[in-house]
C-alpha cells in the first residue's frame, strides 16, 4: 500500500493507524482508569476509521482482495484486544470495590 499515490487516502488511513497506538499509550499514562478507558475507546474508533477504510482500499484499487481481508482481519483482532483491556480495566474497578 505504499505505492497509492492518492495522497489524502494513503495519509488519512495512517493518521489513523497511529492514532491507535497513541491513544493506547496517552490513556495508560492518564492517571485514572476512567480516562484510560476513554481513550481505548477513542482508539477502538480509530481502529473502525482503518477499517472502513480498508473497505475502500481494494474498490479503489490501491490493494488486492486479498491484502483487505489480511489487513481487516488484523483491524478486528486489534479492536477485539482492545474491547478486551476495557472489560479487564472495568471488571478490575468493580471487583476492588468494597
Amino acid at each position: 500500500m505504499r505505492d497509492i499515490k492518492d495522497y489524502g487516502f494513503r495519509d488519512q488511513i495512517q493518521r489513523a493507524s497511529v492514532s491507535i497506538m497513541n491513544n493506547i499509550a496517552e490513556g495508560s499514562d492518564a492517571g485514572s482508569e476512567a480516562t484510560n478507558i476513554r481513550f481505548l475507546n477513542i482508539a477502538k474508533g480509530s481502529c473502525s476509521e482503518v477499517r472502513s477504510m480498508l473497505h475502500l482500499c481494494h474498490d479503489l484499487g490501491y490493494c488486492t482482495i486479498e491484502q483487505q481481508e489480511k489487513l481487516i482481519g488484523s483491524t478486528r483482532k486489534i479492536s477485539a484486544s482492545i474491547n478486551n483491556l476495557i472489560k479487564y480495566i472495568s471488571n478490575k474497578n468493580t471487583t476492588n470495590k468494597p
